[in-house]
């Protein structure tokens, strides 16, 4: 999948750098205490948004109120971590080299 592919709403991209790209493990109660701008219904919403789509996993099936939220444990997926990084801070892409080589 294509970075671009990757689209991003700005409590998504929130998330995702609260939870961090390296592959551990955060639980609920420390990603609320690391996120205390979003409104637990916005929270809450992104998150199940987030592991719909595979980017993020999580060990609870309902996360609908604040102590389920607390109670459960998020890790982003190890598989879309290049390119969730490549979506939260795109580079321009490179030139290609004009060079040729001749025979």
């Amino acid at each position: 999948m294509a970075s671009s592919e990757i689209n991003l709403d700005g409590s998504e991209i929130s998330i995702i750098k609260a939870i961090g790209l390296s592959g551990g493990d955060v639980d609920g109660k420390t990603l609320l205490d690391r996120l205390p701008e979003l409104e637990i219904a916005e929270l809450s919403d992104s998150i199940q948004c987030l592991v719909a789509m595979g980017y993020v996993e999580c060990d609870r099936n309902s996360l609908h109120n604040r102590e389920e939220l607390e109670k459960a444990h998020f890790h982003v997926n190890s598989g879309y971590a290049h390119e969730l990084k490549e979506a939260i801070n795109p580079q321009p892409e490179q030139p290609k080299s004009r060079r040729v080589r001749r025979e």
